[in-house]
């Protein structure tokens, strides 16, 4: 089996999350995927950020939706990163990126850099809305969708066929193997998030899940031990 290791937000367990930094840190200690977080900024720039505010992240306030680009690229991301832009850690990697959009807009503005840049298959894109799944799966034909979940039943996976995705992104602390076996009856992929510890690992590797998202690029290396 061709078991994934995703970097969560890059290595935000030793990098400052979303950031470039992040992100080749990931790419360097060998990750498959590099998982990020898209929002639209005030000016309608895809940005690189997980909350909907940069309080948590930078030394700003408020929300991204009210802040134009040059604004948010003023901000200290950590360690004295910016906060990059989408188009900017295309260029800065060549690892394969799983792009989590919030809503149906960030769908429609990053469908546009999709087709300009001819990303299908170097971009997976996920999100917990189904109907973000499914918008980007209208507009990107062909594009590999994910639908994630934190609180969910075996329902998760009548969601995900409904919007059209191939993979569930599935809390690890929630997992059972009922849940499992019935995504497996649709042919569906799992991932387990966020996997931390060798004991989460194991429990992944237990479930013959496809792959982990992490916050630590260690997980890479002990990966290639519980198989």
């Amino acid at each position: 089996m061709n078991f994934l290791t995703i970097g969560h937000r890059g290595v935000m367990g030793v990098e400052p999350e979303n950031t470039l930094r992040s992100f080749l840190a990931a790419e360097r200690a060998g990750l498959d995927l590099i998982e990020l977080d898209l929002h639209l900024s005030k000016d309608g720039a895809l940005v690189v950020m997980h909350d909907a505010e940069v309080d948590r992240t930078t030394d700003g306030t408020g929300p991204i939706a009210e802040k134009t680009l040059a604004e948010l690229r003023a901000l200290d991301a950590g360690r004295g990163e910016r906060v990059p832009v989408f188009e900017e850690v295309l260029d800065a990697v060549k690892t394969p990126l799983q792009a989590e959009i919030k809503d149906v807009a960030a769908a429609r503005a990053l469908a546009e850099v999709m087709h300009r840049r001819d990303l299908v298959d170097r971009v997976e894109v996920s999100s917990f809305h189904d109907e973000a799944v499914a918008e980007i799966a209208r507009l990107v034909p062909g594009v590999r969708t994910a639908l994630i979940a934190d609180r969910y039943g075996t329902d998760v996976v009548e969601r995900a066929v409904e919007a059209g995705a191939a993979t569930v992104c599935l809390d690890i602390r929630r997992l059972t193997l009922e849940v499992v076996e019935h995504a497996r009856k649709a042919d569906l992929k799992i991932i387990g998030w966020v996997v931390n510890t060798l004991d989460h690992l194991r429990l992944v590797r237990a479930l013959e899940l496809d792959g982990a998202t992490t916050d630590y690029p260690e997980i890479k290396r002990t990966g290639r031990f519980t198989a």
